[in-house]
């Protein structure tokens, strides 16, 4: 009776430390001392980078803008991946290069964005995995259903070679393409 209750304590402890959630640090995020060091139209690029270190990302379009990105992420499982936390700074430097801007963005700020799932249409059926495999069997390639013959008299695949060309019955009636009359 005690190494069934042993037994049962062992696996109760091991399923509750295998549901526990992993987390991971991801990106960069400067300390606030880094980031309070930074002036506002006299600072530089290179006077960020050295403060800073290099940005996460940069702008893609628009201005001229450095990202410094942290998140923490928290997985249970095999359920997917999501975010606890996440700190965005952006540094925007003005056209002379200097620092123009200092904006800070927290999970909170983020926003769900809905893609649009659209799909062109197919003619024809959508073929499962089994009937994909079985429908490209030697004899059996090209459209589902119909049987390709297969030998020596079987078409080859490719270009249609040029009709055979037989003699012309002689006489004045025989023309060939070309002649001169």
């Amino acid at each position: 009776m005690r190494t069934v209750a042993v037994a049962l304590l062992g696996a109760a402890v091991l399923g509750i430390t295998a549901c526990a959630p992993v987390q991971n640090q991801r990106g960069y995020v400067p300390n606030q001392e880094a980031i309070s060091s930074i002036t506002v139209g006299t600072d530089t690029k290179e006077m960020v980078s050295m403060k800073l270190g290099e940005p996460s990302t940069l702008a893609t379009f628009g201005g001229d803008t450095w990202y410094y990105i942290s998140s923490l992420v928290e997985q249970n499982a095999f359920f997917a991946p999501r975010a606890t936390d996440r700190n965005i700074l952006a540094v925007e430097f003005g056209n002379d290069g200097k620092v123009a801007a200092l904006q800070r963005y927290t999970l909170a700020d983020g926003r769900i964005v809905d893609f649009q799932t659209r799909e062109t249409p197919t003619r024809g059926r959508e073929l499962t995995i089994l009937q994909q495999f079985f429908n490209a069997v030697p004899g059996n390639i090209g459209t589902p259903g119909q049987q390709q013959p297969v030998g020596p008299n079987a078409p080859v695949p490719g270009p249609n070679p040029p009709p055979p060309r037989f003699p012309s019955p002689p006489g004045p009636a025989a023309r060939h393409h070309g002649d001169e009359q």
